[in-house]
Order: C-alpha cells, then sequence, then structure tokens
C-alpha cells in the first residue's frame, strides 16, 4: 500500500503505511528506506535524516537507504554527505551504478551536461558489470532526456536509438517515446504511444501518467497548447507522484512542466508561473531532477509574459547563477542568456 501510495504521489497516506509496516517489522533496511524517502517527499528533511541514521544505528542497510540519503543531502547542500554516500557505494555491485547516475543529474542539475555524460556512461559499466540487463538502458534514457531538454535534439535521439538497442522493455520505450516527442519526432512518438496503450490497457501509471505526458508533448510540437492541458488533466492526478519508470532519486513532474509549457505557448504567464513555481515548492519530491533548474527559467519567461520586469529579471538571474558553471554551448543556456540580455 505505501508503494502504490507513492506511486500516486499520496505521500501522507504511503508515510503512514510505511509506518505501521516499520512496527510490524522493525528489522527491514526497505521499510527504513521508504521511511527516509516519502518523509523527503513531504519536505520533512529531519525526520527523514532520523529514520535513516535509526536504521543504520540498527545495523541495516539497504542501495536505496543510502541513495535517498544523498536525496537529501542534496537538497540541504550537504556536499560532504552527498561525497560520503557515493564513496559507501563505489565498488559495490547494484549500488554504485545508482548512485553514479544519480551524480549525473547532481550535475545536469548545474548544467555540467559533459560531467553529467561521464557520469551516465559509468554507470551503465557498473550496471553492466552488476550483470543487470534492463539497468544500463535506463540510466541512457535518463542521459536521453537531459539531452532532449537542454535542446540538444540529435544527441537525444541518437541515445534513444542507443538504449532501446540495449532492451526495449515497457519502460524504456515509455521514456524512448517521451525523448523522441520531445526531440521533435512526433510521428514516431505517436506510435509508439499507441503500442504502449495497446499492451498496457489497465496499466494506471501508462495510460494515467506517461502516455498523456507523451501526447501533451505531441500537441505542444503541433502548436495546439490548448489540447496539450486537456490531455493532462488525466494525469494531474498523479502529476506530483513517482510512477515508474523514474529513473531518477527525484520525480520529474513532466505533466506540470508540460502545462507549464502550454501556458506559456498561449502567452498566460500568470498560469504558466502557477505551474512552474510547483518545482520550488515541492523540493522533496524533484530533489535533483534538472527539470527543477529548468523550472526557473521557465518562471523567468512566466513573469516576462505577466510584463513584470522585475520579477523576470530577478528569475533569469537565479537560473543563470544556478548555472553560472554551465557548459557554455547548451542551447537552452544560450537562449536564456539572450532572453536575459534583452531586458537590460
Amino acid at each position: 500500500m505505501g508503494v502504490n501510495y507513492t506511486a500516486l504521489g499520496q505521500y501522507d497516506k504511503a508515510l503512514a503505511e510505511f509506518l505501521e509496516a516499520a512496527a510490524l517489522n522493525p528489522d527491514s533496511a526497505i521499510l527504513y528506506s521508504n521511511l527516509v524517502y516519502n518523509y523527503c517527499r513531504l519536505n520533512r528533511f529531519s525526520e527523514a535524516k532520523a529514520a535513516y541514521q535509526l536504521a543504520i544505528s540498527r545495523k541495516l542497510d539497504y542501495p536505496l537507504l543510502h541513495s535517498n540519503r544523498y536525496g537529501i543531502a542534496f537538497l540541504e547542500g550537504d556536499v560532504e554527505e552527498m561525497q560520503r554516500q557515493v564513496e559507501w557505494a563505489s565498488g559495490q555491485l547494484g549500488a554504485e551504478h545508482r548512485l553514479l547516475s544519480y551524480q549525473s543529474d547532481t550535475e545536469a542539475y548545474y548544467g555540467r551536461l559533459g560531467k553529467a555524460r561521464e557520469l551516465s556512461r559509468r554507470a551503465m559499466d557498473s550496471a553492466r558489470r552488476a550483470g543487470e540487463k534492463e539497468t544500463p538502458a535506463d540510466w541512457e534514457m535518463n542521459a536521453a532526456l537531459r539531452e532532449a531538454e537542454f535542446g540538444n535534439t540529435a544527441q537525444a535521439r541518437n541515445t534513444t536509438a542507443a538504449a532501446l538497442a540495449l532492451a526495449s522493455t515497457r519502460d524504456v520505450r515509455v521514456l524512448a517515446a517521451l525523448v523522441l516527442a520531445r526531440a521533435g519526432d512526433s510521428d514516431r512518438a505517436q506510435k509508439m504511444a499507441d503500442e504502449l496503450q495497446k499492451q498496457n490497457p489497465l496499466d494506471t501509471r501508462v495510460n494515467g501518467y506517461w502516455l498523456p505526458t507523451i501526447r501533451a508533448v505531441i500537441e505542444i510540437n503541433r502548436k495546439a497548447p490548448t489540447q496539450a492541458i486537456k490531455i493532462l488533466q488525466t494525469a494531474a492526478p498523479y502529476e506530483l507522484g513517482n510512477p515508474d519508470p523514474q529513473p531518477g532519486i527525484g520525480a520529474t513532474m513532466y505533466p506540470v512542466y508540460l502545462r507549464g509549457q502550454a501556458y506559456l505557448l498561449l502567452h498566460h504567464g500568470s498560469a504558466a508561473a502557477a505551474e512552474f513555481q510547483k518545482f520550488p515548492d515541492h523540493r522533496g519530491v524533484v530533489v535533483n531532477c534538472p527539470l527543477g533548474a529548468l523550472a526557473r527559467l521557465g518562471l523567468a519567461r512566466a513573469y516576462l509574459l505577466q510584463g513584470d520586469t522585475a520579477k523576470a529579471r530577478a528569475a533569469y538571474q537565479d537560473f543563470l547563477i544556478l548555472w553560472r558553471d554551465a557548459d557554455p554551448d547548451i542551447p537552452i543556456l544560450r537562449a536564456a542568456k539572450a532572453e536575459y540580455s534583452k531586458l537590460h
């Protein structure tokens, strides 16, 4: 029940189930990992850390326990703790690749895409050494998502093709359809979405969250943002959730991000700002997902549409400061700098 509530984004209900489960089975490392995870989702970081410490004091260990502690350290800017968790995982089959991929998201969050790519490659190599079959493709699809959102569409398509060649599982195809749509290949994305619906007619996560997300992108590509917003209504009950596949520590909140993008196209600045504001409001859900950084740019563009130059300038500055060490050739960064320069 706790896992299901987590997938649906009902973190209060999930936490209640996990607390009851932990009372029944206090020596379960998995349950402590889930407690850390859900406390984090509710922005209750002190309680999350206390649950982690209790597990450690009981000599309980589990890779996701350390992954979730890494996420809290990221949210608190605790670089030393992040590094401790990475070092704990180093050389451990089944744990190392996960922390390496989460590190790649951290680098991408700050626009350091070259470092993110290298860490993703290392995560894939580590997963192969651990005998994983699908996981290397998951990490490659995570990298492809970043490329698409940052504006490197050709790279995104190439990385997606490589991931599909590794493992053409349901989860990989879900992410592949999304990346292809974001990279402008709407026809292929539509075909994959139709196949996924046919093959998974009763899957709540696929039909309630991911297919509306993919189809909304296709409508945005077609310059039909009103239709995209309508399609995303299906995903609204789950938009803060963590339905598989979610390859990072944090949830992508893709329906929220895309709704914001659609409102920008409609020049509805206040509605767009309300969507992008959900990312800083739910930091414990997003963690180090790169969309959390890009939402700051979305806010800047939304404020600009409202005619609030002061707020727009401040939001652009927030994004550009966050990306002060970013690779300079990232298309979305170049666009942000050009937009910001026009405000002076």
